[in-house]
């Protein structure tokens, strides 16, 4: 709980950094990016009603008429992608009515948000408070105060501004600018330069550290909102916390297979409920639209089809600098095949290894007999496993596996090189070491301090059902991040079967049988025991 003489010394602490960011940021746009050209709305991943919501002279317009109303609070919503920590800054206008900047909400229907707003109006009130739309807390912050909630929900304020004084700062039906300063469960509101509201929210049943961004119309009278010049700086997560960026694919193969959407949820949420010190956010169908997508990012997660069409292939030199920058990276299944050369010797550098087309092999078959690393991070609270899947091996690996560790061998059967000869099927290479032991997953040290993990299983969604797969998987992701790994690993909670059917990219075959994955993961769950 927060005391009173703590809250003082954290309200003092947040006016030497409100003075400190004001002071080093006020004419510097150094790592922002913008996140509307002036064209189209769509063109820059916005949406919002067409009939409330346009461009106009190169600016975004909200705007209801007597003709036009708008029955409830509408929003213009940014998809590109959610905000965690940040700087945002903008410019807007507005006449009669009220209006808003969303971030870090949630959006309960289409185009009704809820969440953290920083507020503006027409009147001489509201504007630059922190309020919480669709919340039980309503104002968390008025103008010109500071405030915090405590891990309970218990509020105490401290006015340290005069109102009236910020108000004057405002002009009126004229623009404004607005910046908004989210650093973990600190949030910082400016308008012109002047802080207008500050807040440390712990509350934990209601606190938010990601979320959507989103611009706000209001119900009532007739009013129009201007906004331009919008743009947001990502900045490193506040305290411990480490972010993780997956990247799901676009759909593949068929029901269950390559269900990269399915599979990225299903780790977050384990993720999400069982490892506290990671923020992890998933963009889906290929690679991030959202150009401030890996700012302040810690890990990056490739879960997608690989070889020619992998979509790190178009980003080399853009990945490369965030390698270089000591961002972890861990590719699963098919995100581990790229083409030789270039990009081959990309991974190499990044990851330790990769599937190389008519030297690496992609046979499903059972793993049994397996053998762990001793003492790695990833294996901790690991035991050995047996499932079906289609398990990649004789991975083209950095010689002499220097600063590679293996973290998941076995030995394939003898019919895994029965097939003839094909880029992924069979060779001369791979039959050489028949009946030899073969890296499945495998860790990577770069000189430079950043971390890579390549895993070759995951045809399959099911297999995440089985804890110790799962769980190697988890561990894995928080280690690249250079999170900490609990001594027995983050244990989570075996999905259930509707929990593994869930977020799937084709529908259901009417045959499909779910008792056979019922048995086959609690035989997989007796073998690991």
């Amino acid at each position: 709980m927060l005391t009173r003489t703590r809250f003082l010394l954290l309200a003092v602490s947040a006016v030497f950094l409100a003075a400190e960011t004001t002071a080093a940021h006020a004419d510097d746009e150094t790592g922002f990016r913008s996140l509307f050209g002036g064209k189209s709305l769509e063109e820059d991943g916005w949406d919002g009603n067409p009939k409330f919501w346009s461009v106009r002279d190169g600016v975004i317009l909200g705007q209801t008429t007597p003709e036009n109303p708008a029955s409830g609070n509408t929003f213009l919503v940014w998809r590109r992608g959610e905000v965690d920590d940040f700087v945002l800054r903008c410019s807007y206008r507005i006449k009669g009515g009220n209006s808003g900047i969303q971030y870090r909400s949630r959006e309960f229907d289409k185009w009704v948000i809820g969440g953290y707003q920083g507020d503006f109006e027409a009147g001489e009130t509201f504007s630059g408070i922190l309020y919480e739309e669709r919340g039980s807390r309503g104002i968390m912050c008025n103008r010109g105060q500071k405030t915090s909630f405590d891990k309970d929900g218990k509020k105490q304020e401290a006015q340290v501004t005069d109102s009236k004084t910020l108000q004057a700062a405002i002009k009126r039906e004229d623009w404004n600018d607005y910046e908004i300063i989210a650093q973990g469960t600190h949030l910082i509101h400016k308008i012109n330069g002047q802080v207008t509201a500050e807040c440390i929210d712990e509350q934990a049943n209601a606190r938010v550290s990601s979320g959507l961004l989103a611009l706000q119309l209001h119900a009532g009278p007739p009013m129009s909102v201007e906004f331009k010049n919008i743009r947001i700086k990502r900045t490193p997560l506040a305290g411990s916390r480490k972010k993780l960026v997956m990247i799901a694919g676009s759909k593949s193969h068929g029901y269950g297979q390559h269900a990269f959407r399915a599979g990225c949820i299903l780790l977050k949420k384990r993720l999400d409920e069982n490892a506290p010190q990671l923020q992890t956010t998933v963009y889906f169908d290929g690679w991030p639209k959202d150009s401030t997508a890996f700012d302040n990012a810690d890990g990056i997660c490739i879960y997608c089809d690989g070889g020619g069409g992998h979509p790190v292939n178009q980003h080399l030199a853009e990945v490369d600098k965030l390698m270089q920058r000591g961002v972890g990276l861990a590719c699963l299944h098919y995100g581990v095949e790229v083409p030789k050369g270039e990009s081959g010797q990309r991974f190499l550098d990044w990851i330790g290894g990769y599937f190389e087309a008519d030297w690496s092999v992609n046979p499903h078959w059972m793993l049994e007999h397996t053998k762990l690393a001793e003492g790695h991070p990833i294996t901790r609270g690991v035991k050995t496993f047996a499932i079906n899947d289609e398990w990649y091996y004789h991975m083209r690996f950095r010689d002499n596996m220097q600063g590679v560790t293996a973290i998941l061998s076995a030995t394939p059967p003898a019919h895994t090189l029965d097939r003839p000869d094909g880029t992924h099927s069979n060779n001369p290479y791979v039959r050489a070491e028949k009946g030899q032991p073969q890296h499945l997953a495998w860790a990577a040290e770069r000189p430079g301090g950043g971390r890579g993990f390549g895993y070759t299983g995951g045809h399959f969604h099911w297999n995440w059902g089985q804890d110790d797969n799962r769980k190697l998987a988890l561990n894995a992701l928080a280690w690249i991040c250079q999170a900490d790994v609990p001594a027995g690993g983050i244990a989570s909670g075996r999905p259930t079967l509707d929990e593994l059917k869930a977020n799937q990219d084709f529908d259901v075959p009417g045959d499909f049988d779910f008792e056979r994955i019922r048995k086959e993961l609690d035989a997989a769950k007796t073998a690991a025991n």
